[in-house]
């Protein structure tokens, strides 16, 4: 008896705890500056936001390029993109957050904000991308060359792979629009002018 009432109890708990995140909004979430200090989405609220995880060694991280032209077109408009870099894919975002952020200013002079390095999946992950994930599923990585390379370099890792909402690789993309909401969900194979147009429709 004590056994099923433990099961029906953490049934229970579990369940609450996925109702209670569904509910969350993103305006509750705090995050790592690079110098260690808070930053609260809330100081964020009616701008449109881009969250992307990112590598520095990455065959994606020409995106940065991209990334920083979106921004400076469409900042004055209320586009903010949110820069946290992450060294669980192929460990492609090695050193210090100190050292990332002087490569990516120094190699792509970027200027949008970028926090500290943080794990987007598994038991560690920033509690903001377990929010994010549960807001959009993956749904492919669409056709191409690079779709198809990423699709096998997965399939070998986990065939079930394109079940789990999982953060598939460096530069995965988050739309957020004006009233919070997560509008869409980018993967790194999706090109950057479908973004752009996207993201520019939230815009006006």
């Amino acid at each position: 008896m004590k056994t099923w009432i433990s099961i029906i109890c953490t049934g229970v708990l579990a369940l609450a705890g996925v109702l209670s995140a569904s509910a969350q909004s993103i305006y509750d979430f705090k995050v790592k500056a690079q110098d260690g200090s808070e930053v609260s989405l809330a100081d964020y609220k009616g701008k449109v936001l881009l969250i992307v995880n990112t590598a520095t060694q990455c065959g994606f991280t020409p995106q940065y390029k991209e990334l920083e032209a979106l921004y400076r077109k469409f900042q004055d408009k209320g586009l903010v993109i949110l820069d946290f870099p992450c060294n669980q894919f192929g460990e492609q975002a090695p050193g210090t957050d100190a050292e990332i952020h002087a490569f990516c200013t120094g190699q792509y002079a970027i200027s949008f904000p970028q926090f500290a390095k943080v794990q987007v999946n598994g038991p560690d992950a920033e509690p903001l991308f377990t929010w994010l994930k549960s807001q959009q599923g993956f749904k492919g990585f669409g056709g191409g060359t690079k779709a198809q390379a990423m699709d096998k370099l997965l399939s070998q890792q986990d065939p079930d792979y394109a079940n789990k909402p999982d953060i598939k690789w460096n530069f995965t993309k988050f739309l957020v629009d004006r009233e919070g909401n997560v509008a869409a969900r980018f993967e790194p194979t999706q090109s950057m002018k479908f973004v752009e147009a996207v993201v520019g429709s939230k815009l006006f």
